[in-house]
């Protein structure tokens, strides 16, 4: 009764400014870590251990005891052990009824087991309060101070009142707190740390096969076609020259292929008459990877800038300046400056610039640290108005750069087209529907859907 009653008293919730002691089963790497940022946060630790010897590993403030000692001195006992030595706690059933049981592992492997971790000590201890928790935060990032990449903490767990004490804990550290509701989402949150960049799966997939495809192509048509027909070679061309036509190829592509979704999205539910209905899986994908493929996209627009400042320090670029001028010196001629010319590279620069500014905006925007600062008004002006207008900018720069060899027999190498003219295909997809989807006719339909009107409300079902 006495027990109980001390249980019951445990769990209420701490009006004082007094941290409530917390109680650690387990000195590993990741128990001393969180021990020591819990006692520079006020509050005091006691650690279970087998053995009660302190040792220099341990915090200097906190406290070692026998497991069963230490339980009975704290309402909240965090499981800082791995899954297959949970045995040892069956014989403390008595002494951890009521309290709160903060599992923190993780495991080898995805779906390891067929229950949680979390739940199979829930099982184990039926009398006890099981919370998931700190199992997405590293021991390097605790003892190091650096927890900007990992601050958001998931909790889950089916006692409301024991998930609040870990999410104050969580708080009292300088942490975020995200509650994923009950228990049955601890696989999920187990399964998390095991990750390897989910949501880049698809973009860098997409990256490397569309990069390859474009290489080689643009190998074929500027290496290994000069070489056969005209007996130059120009191997050395692989270094600079056709990796800064892949850039922006695949900045550009890619810049199209995070807008194209959206374009599509537009034209199924003009066709559905409804938003209520869900997308096909391949566009929900496609919509969830768009962040990525504009991050890469960014990547590419960066190395095509880089590269092209440094194209005129190569000794191919030296070689033929020089040739120019010897040749105009011994036929004693000198080329007048052509004004159209001298528009088109200026403009084409110009745009080149202006679009790559908008692309860096956009960039910045998407991060977590500036969005979450802007309103999402603020946020989608940048990402849609901005966005289009760079893809624009960036359109026409490609189109300026090569509108002149369109027509030009001499720039279908084995009748293929140039490379650019390849990466001309999606933008300009997107932007001749979306300049189609902005009519009057179109656009009012689209909105009023988007508002939340139907054609049939019976696909609302």
């Amino acid at each position: 009764m006495n027990k109980n009653s001390s249980n019951i008293m445990a769990l209420a919730p701490n009006t004082s400014n007094k941290r409530e002691t917390v109680c650690i089963f387990g000195t590993g790497d990741f128990g001393r870590a969180l021990g020591h940022k819990m006692i520079q946060s006020g509050y005091p630790v006691v650690y279970g251990s087998r053995s009660t010897q302190i040792s220099n590993l341990i915090p200097k403030d906190a406290e070692v005891l026998g497991h069963a000692e230490a339980a009975q001195k704290a309402a909240i006992i965090i499981i800082a052990i791995q899954r297959q030595h949970y045995n040892f706690l069956t014989p403390l059933a008595e002494v951890l009824h009521g309290k709160v049981l903060v599992d923190i592992s993780n495991n080898l492997k995805l779906n390891q087991y067929p229950e949680s971790n979390a739940e199979y000590l829930a099982q184990l201890l039926p009398g006890s309060k099981v919370v998931k928790g700190f199992n997405t935060v590293s021991a390097w990032a605790l003892q190091s101070g650096t927890l900007d990449a990992s601050r958001q903490v998931f909790i889950c767990g089916d006692d409301v009142e024991a998930k609040q004490m870990v999410m104050n804990i969580v708080r009292g550290l300088g942490l975020t707190p995200v509650d994923k509701g009950s228990l049955l989402a601890a696989q999920e949150i187990e399964n998390y740390p095991l990750q390897l960049f989910p949501m880049w799966k698809f973009p860098i997939f997409l990256s490397l096969g569309l990069g390859l495809f474009f290489f080689f192509y643009s190998l074929a048509l500027d290496v290994i076609h000069t070489y056969i027909y005209e007996n130059n070679n120009f191997s050395f061309f692989i270094a600079i020259t056709v990796p800064n036509r892949v850039f922006p190829v695949m900045a550009l592509t890619l810049f199209g292929l995070v807008y194209l979704p959206g374009i599509f999205a537009a034209i199924i539910q003009l066709h559905r008459g409804t938003k209520y209905r869900r997308f096909p899986d391949w566009l929900d994908k496609w919509m969830l990877a768009r962040k990525q493929l504009g991050l890469i996209a960014l990547a590419f627009a960066s190395l095509h800038a880089v590269f092209t400042l440094v194209t005129p320090l190569r000794a191919f670029a030296s070689w033929r300046t020089s040739k120019q001028i010897i040749s105009q010196a011994l036929s004693n001629e000198t080329v007048p400056l052509d004004h159209t010319n001298a528009w088109l590279s200026d403009s084409y620069l110009a745009m080149g610039i202006l679009g790559f500014f908008l692309f860096v905006l956009l960039g910045i925007t998407s991060l977590p640290s500036v969005s979450n600062s802007v309103n999402w008004r603020e946020f989608r002006f940048v990402q849609s108005k901005l966005g289009y207008l760079a893809l624009i900018l960036c359109t026409a720069h490609t189109m300026i750069y090569g509108g002149k060899w369109f027509l030009n027999p001499s720039a279908y190498k084995w009748y293929l087209p140039d490379i650019y003219m390849l990466s001309l295909v999606v933008p300009c997809a997107v932007l001749v529907v979306k300049f189609v989807l902005i009519f009057p006719c179109v656009d009012k339909p689209l909105t009023r859907i988007r508002q939340g009107w139907e054609r049939n409300p019976r696909y609302s079902e």
